[in-house]
């Protein structure tokens, strides 16, 4: 086998661990919160995932960021993980994992909405309109019979998917300012620093809120948070760049598809969480409605899609996950 053959097949390979990775990491947030409560379980999990890339790059002698570079990392810090991993780890308190990947994956309406206000942006097309129309449609189906309700559990169920979209427009937020801002800088250290920085700036709003008296730690728990701050940050980081380097990017980015099939999958046969057929229509609705709108003209390229969840934290050097639906997904 031929050198890049085996690189194209070892890419196949990475692109297949992103889809299970970050498929698995709504899963892990559910699990966590078990005992941890929300802004402290994601504080630990990124000062930990971004405290060992720090480590890594200082032994390798491999330089950090500037400082004149952190007041804009500390922002898409704030944008990607403080809101954007923030809310779902907030929303997962009451909504099913399966369910937070299926509205995750609505993020690109926002971005193409953010796009659509910014002077230098993609203008709203039609398609781009009808697409935003189905996939709302989808969310509306969701969460129809609960505005009915109006019991408590009904209350927190809205709140959950009310901070999935706050994490959808934080990170459509996060992911224009680093389209225009970031592409210069050096992947692996922004990553680093941005994971670092969102993980005390959450831990920080944990302390606020009094959280530490309510921390604790089981083996299924604290095992769910290693596994989110090592292979869930770190690993799906490393496969997808691995990925993006030697396949296409239009078919990198159809793992954004795929992650919230396994999300919702493994929340049903491991947790029991609910699926029935009205989940069922409005995710294919909210997935046919991003398929519109990540649809382009003919003739013009597509960039690569990933939900909010996901890394969160990746820079655009590369065709990255920031980069979707901006006429890009994340978790």
């Amino acid at each position: 086998m031929t050198g890049s053959a085996l690189e194209r097949r070892q890419a196949y390979l990475a692109w297949g661990l992103v889809c299970i990775i970050w498929g698995t990491t709504y899963l892990g947030i559910r699990v966590s919160l078990e005992t941890m409560p929300p802004a402290l379980m994601g504080g630990l999990r990124w000062t930990i995932a971004g405290g060992l890339l720090v480590l890594y790059l200082l032994a390798r002698g491999q330089p950090l960021p500037s400082r004149d570079r952190w007041r804009g990392i500390a922002l898409m810090a704030f944008l990607l993980l403080g809101l954007g991993n923030g809310g779902v780890v907030f929303a997962e308190q009451w909504v099913p994992s399966g369910l937070a990947a299926v509205l995750v994956a609505s993020s690109p309406f926002w971005m193409s909405a953010v796009e659509a206000s910014l002077h230098d942006g993609d203008r709203m097309r039609a398609g781009t309109a009808i697409g935003l129309t189905v996939g709302f449609s989808g969310i509306l189906v969701l969460v129809w019979p609960e505005l009915s309700l109006g019991s408590s559990g009904s209350a927190h169920f809205l709140m959950g998917v009310i901070a999935l979209q706050i994490a959808a427009i934080g990170w459509s937020l996060g992911s224009a300012y680093s389209r225009r801002h970031a592409r210069q800088d050096d992947v692996l250290g922004t990553t680093a620093l941005q994971m670092l920085a969102g993980g005390l700036m959450m831990t920080a709003a944990g302390t606020l809120r009094g959280e530490w008296a309510d921390l604790s730690f089981t083996v299924r728990s604290g095992s769910a948070l290693l596994y989110l701050s090592t292979i869930g940050a770190i690993g799906g980081f490393v496969a997808y760049t691995y990925a993006l380097r030697h396949l296409e990017v239009s078919f990198v980015s159809l793992y954004a598809y795929i992650n919230p099939i396994i999300a919702v999958a493994l929340g049903v046969v491991l947790l029991g969480e609910p699926f029935n057929g009205r989940i069922a229509t409005a995710a294919a609705l909210v997935f046919l409605g991003v398929a519109i709108v990540r649809s382009r003209p003919l003739g013009r390229p597509r960039p690569a899609a990933q939900p909010v969840e996901a890394s969160a934290a990746l820079p655009q050097q590369m065709p990255s996950p920031e980069v979707d639906c901006s006429g890009r997904r994340i978790a």
